[in-house]
């Protein structure tokens, strides 16, 4: 297809511009591979669902997967017909290194872990340039070493890291970096750096592999085995369906090695094969040395490029590849006749310019230190957006050629979602730890998205609201091990602050889509609505909201006595949804009047939320604690009567979430937002004063105010959140009271009984599979709706409204300056301090020191209340990535 090229002068911008008007296909090529397939859900056709064992690690080398492929720093297209990935083997260990390795969850002290170190260096949002770099030990993989000693370690024990074997000791390891540039839409150029760091020589075989995702061995008719083949020294495809047929080449001299994307059934489950070649072949070839491994005919739907060297100390190898679209068996005449040579090299080169190029020009001006955890977290969040394929009623069916699935799968949550069918290209949490949607995660990520790709943003923010998603109440699914699960309901949010971004950004306010995002919205909540509110009185109960382990008793479930629990939280993200939707429906009415009725439905909503979550009730207690000045969960018992469960956490900071002001023009036109007004006939219904008379809608420097805490509880509120001995760490605001560390919280109701502690790191418990901590880390996305929340405030009170930041400083703030503070300090998780280290990589020496580490920056899952150090997953460059948003913010508002 050709085209007029948009005007502009940064070459990416003008490529993300075709891709919006359909004029370049520029992302129908990425880094999509999965980074782990095996152990999850979707893979499992096990009789009892244990995901992790029917499928774990050792099995994936062998073993066709069903819905999905993975690889290492690898690429596929946008429906992952075609993958590309290098494999590596050092000459000593037990396995062809094809994929990263990791624990399952049983196998790890706090759950699933992976063990492999490698970086996401750069990525464009056309991955027009894409860099990555793997790690790779010089000597035996301690594979078993990791299982065992992880699994002799308690929960009050650190994880066994690959660090901690020595196996890194004076630097004995590769460093293996992968570049991708685009000639094209369908050009792909391929550059492998390997480095030997150590002192002595090494040898390493290389082994950049080309496949074919298993897509005919189910049953279907309209899909066929088209295996690769040899013309001359170009590797040529078959002609791949909605791809079309590409060949890749090799610079370097070497040997083509073919094999099929079967399963070995004679490994793993002791049958014959049904195919000569399978998926294992070439590990069985270059480990094994087994000739009959590997197809003589050289044909096959897996090949690779065998490359062998021995690496002097600092001897770097670098091998190139070009992976390009044939039409009609050739190379179009427009592309360059040398696939290698200067041509190649000047390629490479402006697209790592334009890279450059293009992030300075979104956001210029930063130092070096800000420039390097800015462009390391969109790369990461780049890098994680990655191909997800499940249909869940083939899934539950079972395909023609496959046994039928177990008959009691019909009978599991996941049967309700037999509609899903999934076949995107999804931002994911964590590639390998969590290598699957998960939808409040996905709204971080989204807001994250916009601040450099509008477009993305919007359609990942919308993506699981579509039909081919929801379920037919409405609802969005969560995740893929519980999709039923209630999610923190911040998809009006997310589409709020993208409509934005995107508008600040661009000059141009994006009304199509906000109308668009509320239709879908408005469904969502009337499933939230009537799914949580069991008992009819606007109070939220049970049920998981994403802040796993945070409180004394799992809140999914009733206690044995049949008592439930009332959750701040929840009523409080009831609130904020419905304070969300009220700003979009508002902003849609300055041109569409209409949407006033909209308007006024939240306005009511709201409110009664709001009375409801801060008085009580003859029913008994609610939220708000008086002598305490804290929101609590409510335990409710089936007699009626109730009880505080005590305990200061991120939930009973949630409330100051649901907030927003409109200024005087905007309630002229909409008056139903002057809620005394609007709301004259509820206060005229009560023969006493009510919440709202007292504190809701107040009026201040010519703006009305809508929030569940007034300015009262606020205060009370900041004080134990700013304070150091309690939420405040030296790098943001804790998840849990630090007093809990001295003095533990338990309470007992009936035959339950728990305690809670502060733990500032792992998890100490294995509720909710023990994989993540909301009993004391800092988790970044909580700390980025507090800090907007804060500015909202802000912008209400102006300098009326100041706190002690730190309390009991002396230094007293507005809380537009407090929110700076905060995001100084949540930036410094990655900052160099004065001693030249990061917090986030703890006390690793290697990680601080290291001039070839020291400068790679992860983003994980959540970080340690006291020290910084990152916690969880290791790629969670999610919703870490916010911290991108808060640069942007500091360079802008603050000197430093």
């Amino acid at each position: 297809m050709t085209s007029t090229p948009p005007v502009t002068t940064i070459p990416e911008a003008a490529r993300i511009l075709e891709r919006d008007q359909g004029l370049q296909p520029w992302t129908l090529w990425g880094s999509y591979l999965p980074d782990r397939q095996w152990g999850t859900v979707r893979e499992d056709y096990s009789a009892d669902g244990d995901a992790w064992r029917s499928f774990p690690h050792d099995h994936a080398r062998s073993r066709v997967y069903r819905w999905g492929e993975d690889g290492l720093l690898g690429i596929c297209d946008e429906q992952c017909r075609l993958c590309f990935s290098l494999a590596l083997w050092n000459g000593v260990d037990p396995i062809l290194k094809e994929r990263p390795f990791g624990l399952s969850n049983p196998e790890g002290n706090h759950g699933e872990d992976i063990k492999d170190y490698y970086y996401h260096l750069a990525n464009t949002p056309t991955h027009s340039f894409m860099r990555g770099l793997y790690k790779y030990p010089q000597a035996e993989f301690p594979y078993q070493q990791l299982v065992d000693e992880n699994g002799r370690r308690s929960r009050s024990e650190p994880e066994y890291e690959l660090v901690d074997t020595g196996i890194f000791d004076a630097n004995r390891y590769f460093d293996v970096a992968i570049e991708y540039a685009k000639g094209s839409a369908t050009d792909l150029l391929i550059r492998i750096r390997v480095t030997n760091r150590g002192p002595d020589p090494a040898p390493l075989t290389l082994l950049p592999t080309l496949w074919m995702r298993n897509t005919w061995g189910w049953g279907y008719p309209d899909e066929q085995r088209q295996p690769m083949v040899l013309d001359g020294d170009a590797l040529v495809t078959g002609d791949v369906p909605n791809l079309g047929a590409y060949e890749l080449l090799c610079r370097d001299g070497g040997t083509w090695l073919f094999t099929d994307n079967e399963t070995n059934h004679q490994r793993l489950y002791g049958q014959p094969n049904s195919t000569p070649f399978q998926k294992d072949g070439f590990h069985r070839y270059v480990i094994g040395g087994e000739a009959a491994a590997i197809n003589p005919a050289q044909c096959g739907t897996k090949a690779a490029r065998l490359l062998q060297r021995t690496l002097a100390p600092a001897e770097e190898w670098v091998v190139e590849l070009r992976l390009r679209k044939r039409v009609d068996g050739r190379v179009p005449s427009g592309d360059a006749e040398s696939p290698f040579g200067p041509a190649f090299d000047a390629l490479f080169q402006a697209r790592e310019a334009e890279c450059v190029q293009f992030f300075e020009h979104t956001l210029p001006g930063l130092d070096p230190e800000d420039r390097l955890i800015h462009s390391s977290a969109v790369a990461g969040l780049l890098w994680c957006k990655k191909y997800y394929g499940w249909s869940v009623l083939r899934w539950l069916e079972g395909d023609p050629t496959q046994p039928t699935p177990p008959a009691n799968r019909w009978q599991s949550d996941t049967a309700l979602w037999s509609r899903l069918h999934a076949h995107h290209v999804i931002s994911m949490p964590d590639a390998w730890e969590y290598p699957y949607f998960c939808q409040w995660d996905l709204m971080f990520h989204a807001v994250a998205f916009a601040i450099f790709d509008p477009e993305v943003a919007k359609q990942q923010a919308m993506l699981l609201r579509s039909p081919h998603y929801t379920a037919p109440s409405a609802q969005t699914p969560a995740y893929e091990w519980a999709l039923s699960d209630p999610n923190p309901p911040i998809g009006a949010w997310a589409a709020m602050r993208i409509y934005q971004i995107d508008r600040k950004q661009s000059g141009q306010a994006d009304q199509p889509f906000l109308r668009a995002a509320l239709r879908k919205l408005l469904l969502e909540y009337g499933w939230w609505a009537n799914r949580n509110d069991r008992s009819g009185d606007n109070v939220f109960e049970g049920g998981f909201l994403g802040l796993d382990n945070i409180a004394v008793f799992d809140r999914r479930f009733p206690l044995a006595d049949g008592s439930r629990i009332e959750q701040c939280d929840g009523t409080a993200w009831m609130a904020s949804l419905s304070l969300n939707l009220l700003n979009i429906a508002v902003e849609l009415s300055r041109e569409e009047p209409e949407y006033a009725d909209t308007c006024e439905r939240f306005v009511y909503d709201f409110t009664q939320l709001a009375i409801t979550l801060n008085t009580p009730s003859e029913r008994g207690f609610l939220n708000w604690d008086h002598d305490d000045g804290f929101y609590y969960d409510v335990i409710k018992r089936s007699d009626g009567s109730t009880d505080y469960l005590r305990t200061r956490s991120l939930s009973g900071l949630v409330p100051l979430l649901a907030v927003a002001s409109f200024d005087r023009e905007t309630v002229d036109r909409l008056p139903v937002l002057d809620v005394l007004k609007s709301m004259a006939w509820f206060v005229h219904e009560r023969t006493t004063p009510t919440w709202l008379e007292k504190n809701l809608g107040q009026w201040h420097n010519d703006r009305i105010l809508y929030t569940l805490v007034p300015e009262d509880r606020l205060r009370r509120i900041c004080e134990r959140m700013f304070d150091e001995e309690e939420f405040l760490s030296p790098y943001g605001i804790r998840s849990l009271s630090k007093v809990y560390g001295d003095h533990p919280y338990s309470f007992t109701e009936g035959s339950d009984s728990q305690t809670l502690v502060y733990s500032p790191g792992d998890s100490p418990v294995a509720m909710f599979g023990g994989n993540s901590n909301w009993r004391g880390p800092v988790w970044m996305p909580i700390n980025f709706l507090l800090i907007e929340s804060l500015q909202k405030y802000a912008h209400y009170y102006g300098d009326n409204f100041k706190v002690e930041f730190p309390t009991r400083s002396g230094n007293w703030l507005n809380l537009w300056e407090v929110s700076l503070e905060l995001e100084k300090r949540l930036v410094g998780l990655f900052r160099r301090d004065e001693s030249g280290r990061r917090a986030f990589n703890g006390d690793v020496d290697l990680f601080q020191n290291d001039p070839y580490w020291r400068d790679l920056i992860q983003f994980n899952e959540y970080f340690h209340g006291d020290n910084g150090r990152g916690v969880g997953a290791s790629h969670q460059t999610g919703w870490s990535a916010t911290v991108a948003k808060m640069v942007n913010q500091l360079s802008r508002y603050s000197s430093g």
